[in-house]
């Protein structure tokens, strides 16, 4: 499983460095430390975002020498590309980018934030209960649960954006309101925010209550997302 671990994380990074360029956010810090572009230039961005996107890909197939069915691998590169391409976090950057400056309804907000992040963090959970073996309703469950973690993540991304700093982000805060960017505090406000992101942590436990103590690990993620500051 830690070749796909390894791999998710290659795709989030590559996703960071192309959504910092001038072209994307136009981002000058990430992680407390100037963005990719500045420190390296554009062309060498972008190539290391591809660069980082196609070893994903193999780190994947990598598996195969590790996982007895090698339709489970191939199932898992299917999730992988589905979570990470137009039908999750590629299509809801591109929904994203387009509603820019504009009033949005609620439910286009939530198809973004459900693709942007909520897609990647899902299929992270999900190809990992695949790999390990795991039974179909468990595989359910921890979709189901990474679902809505990865909604309560983004939520709560777009909070701290309002009341963080660049020392506690490691990015510049503030920049969604600058960027008249689509986010929950702008449409539904601080308060109805935070309690959406809880609702949604409570849901994500509630879908794990079948599998016991073996979700130890996700329900201690859920709670660090609403505890996070960075």
């Amino acid at each position: 499983m830690l070749p796909t671990a390894c791999a998710l994380e290659a795709i989030h990074t590559y996703s960071l460095i192309h959504d910092d360029l001038p072209a994307m956010d136009d981002d000058d810090y990430r992680r407390g430390r100037l963005t990719s572009h500045k420190v390296f230039g554009e062309a060498v961005a972008i190539l290391a975002g591809d660069a980082l996107l196609t070893l994903a890909f193999r780190l994947v197939a990598d598996n195969a020498a590790r996982v007895g069915d090698p339709r489970v691998v191939c199932a898992v590169v299917a999730e992988v590309a589905d979570g990470a391409g137009t039908a999750g976090m590629v299509g809801g950057q591109v929904a994203d980018i387009e509603s820019e400056g504009k009033a949005i309804a609620p439910e286009t907000l939530e198809f973004i934030h459900a693709r942007k992040t909520a897609a990647l963090i899902r299929t992270s959970l999900r190809v990992g209960a695949m790999l390990a073996g795991g039974p179909a309703d468990a595989v359910a469950a921890v979709s189901d649960a990474g679902a809505r973690l990865g909604l309560a993540f983004q939520i709560v991304d777009d909070i701290l954006d309002v009341e963080g700093s660049l020392a506690e982000l490691g990015k510049t805060a503030g920049s969604d309101e600058r960027k008249q960017k689509a986010t929950y505090p702008a449409v539904h406000g601080l308060e109805a925010s935070r309690a959406r992101a809880r609702a949604l942590v409570d849901e994500a436990k509630t879908a794990l209550l079948p599998l016991g103590e073996r979700a130890a690990p996700i329900r201690a993620l859920a709670d660090y997302i609403l505890e996070r500051r960075s």
